[in-house]
């Protein structure tokens, strides 16, 4: 029964007639007597020819010009224009500035290719020689665990000398520096 009456609600709301929309209405559609008492015509707008004419009606003869400039002259002497920029240094030195630009080429090559090729430097300065035993003191099977004293103590010696270097080194300089303040 539920069934049979949504469908009649159904086709009663479809046989009702829809009601008209109402249209919407813009505010520069409207006409009313306020704003036709203060403008009683439309205003005429004196409209110039455009930036793009006058390039166009100037880029004629500019093209002009230059056609007629890098013309070469009679008995086939160089243009005017060719005279004017052969003043310049810039335009005589070509075959230098491409010897220049060639071999940095070259050279960028070079250094690409030596640095691409190089093979990788496998020494590791060791900083700090906990690194060696890293991991779980737990959980280890037999034999697995190496006694590292031995590399630990090589590289407290190496670290000592360094320092003992650096120091001796600070030290000459302190003393030339008060040798020299000195005189």
């Amino acid at each position: 029964m539920q069934a049979l009456r949504t469908r009649a609600v159904t086709v009663a709301r479809r046989a009702r007639p829809t009601t008209p929309r109402i249209s919407r209405s813009y505010a520069s559609e409207s006409h009313d007597h306020h704003h036709d008492e203060h403008h009683h015509g439309e205003h005429k707008v004196e409209e110039g020819l455009g930036t793009a004419f006058y390039v166009f009606a100037g880029a004629l003869p500019a093209s002009i010009a230059a056609y007629q400039i890098s013309r070469p002259g009679k008995d086939g002497e160089p243009s005017s224009f060719s005279k004017w920029l052969q003043q310049f240094d810039y335009f005589n030195e070509w075959e230098v500035r491409n010897t220049l630009r060639t071999q940095m080429i070259e050279q960028a090559a070079h250094d690409k290719h030596l640095f691409l090729n190089a093979g990788e430097s496998r020494h590791v300065e060791l900083k700090m020689p906990e690194l060696f035993n890293t991991g779980s003191p737990y959980n280890v099977p037999a034999g697995h665990s190496i006694n590292l004293d031995h590399i630990t103590e090589h590289y407290r010696k190496q670290a000592a000398a360094e320092e003992e270097r650096k120091a001796k080194k600070l030290a000459a300089k302190a003393a030339q520096e008060a040798a020299s303040t000195s005189s």
